[in-house]
């Protein structure tokens, strides 16, 4: 019963990945103030391959001047544009709005790097596509913008919970699954925390890989427990955890990082990004907890094979990106 509700939410998250990977990315923008007046302007627009990318257009208020022309290519899954404006008076107490924002199901982060060296962050939603820029945005406004930033960024993050869903296949009892979780969460808040600062400087590229690496070493874990051979997962399943935690907050880091913290609120922003990757997580567990609870009463009927599908469709989705990522260093 319980690889049933598995292979259900293994098939749950393959069909939404593609989907996850084009419309929950966030669009970026950021706004690097040149002058009193003038601001350089980087767009960047979640696209799919190299000719089609999401209808999002920003439309500044009233009065703003293009001094430079557009540059514009396709990057690792996005559309980046680049240029300059001029506003009498600045940006700041005016609103800018996104068009075309609320037919997705996108954010789009924007960040204002203001002139006297502080920094901006805000989130713009599809419900309300236009974003008022506050000369100084309340603490309360930055810890909401970053504990949704962090949801969001577990939640999409299809590899960070396939490595959770295996480790709930493997690991038996409630009190063992707690202490495993809580591994994962110490590890990957230690690295987190280490690389956002700047304590600890590693190549993504590395790290992608051998996060993917990681879910194939844990589908062949339950590969061996399907076989009658207890691997170290099964025996020690927090040593696991602990050790690819690290890894996994590696991974957050660089998301975090393409954001950036705001510089008056650095360790609000960085401890509620953090919660909110916690809160994304835990309700991932207790969603398929439930599932696993309402399965057992609703399905009577298992056949041999599904033991086997979710371990080795975990393995092959893992392997793909293993190489996918690998052959992108070059």
């Amino acid at each position: 019963m319980k690889r049933c509700i598995v292979f259900f939410v293994l098939a749950l998250l393959s069909w939404s990945a593609p989907a996850l990977a084009h419309e929950l990315r966030p669009g970026y923008l950021e706004l690097t103030q040149t002058g009193a007046e003038t601001y350089d302007v980087l767009w960047k627009v979640p696209a799919a391959g190299e000719d089609m990318r999401l209808s999002l257009h920003v439309r500044f208020p009233p009065g703003t001047e293009e001094t430079s022309n557009h540059r514009g290519l396709f990057v690792g899954g996005a559309f980046v544009e680049r240029w300059s404006i001029r506003r009498t008076g600045g940006l700041t107490d005016e609103t800018l709005h996104i068009d075309g924002l609320g037919a997705t199901m996108t954010d789009v982060l924007v960040r204002v790097e203001q002139l006297d060296g502080t920094t901006l962050v805000n989130r713009v939603e599809p419900s309300e596509p236009s974003l008022f820029l506050a000369a100084a945005p309340s603490i309360w406004t930055l810890a909401g913008t970053y504990f949704g930033l962090g949801v969001e960024h577990i939640l999409g993050g299809i590899d960070h919970l396939l490595f959770v869903l295996a480790l709930l296949m493997i690991v038996k009892g409630r009190r063992r699954l707690l202490v495993t979780i809580t591994a994962f969460t110490v590890a990957h808040s230690i690295t987190l925390a280490a690389a956002t600062l700047g304590w600890l400087s590693v190549p993504v590229a590395p790290v992608e890989a051998v996060i993917a690496l990681s879910i194939v070493f844990v589908a062949a874990e339950i590969v061996h427990g399907l076989r009658g051979q207890e691997g170290l997962t099964a025996r020690s399943p927090w040593i696991v955890a602990l050790v690819f935690g690290l890894l996994h907050g590696l991974g957050f880091a660089s998301a975090l990082h393409e954001v950036g913290l705001p510089d008056q609120a650095i360790p609000v922003a960085l401890l509620l990004f953090n919660v909110g990757v916690e809160v994304g997580q835990l309700l991932f567990v207790a969603t398929v907890l439930v599932l696993l609870t309402v399965g057992r009463k609703l399905v009577t009927t298992r056949r041999p094979w599904m033991e086997w599908v979710p371990a080795y469709g975990i393995g092959a989705v893992a392997m793909f990106w293993t190489i996918q990522r690998i052959s992108a260093f070059g």
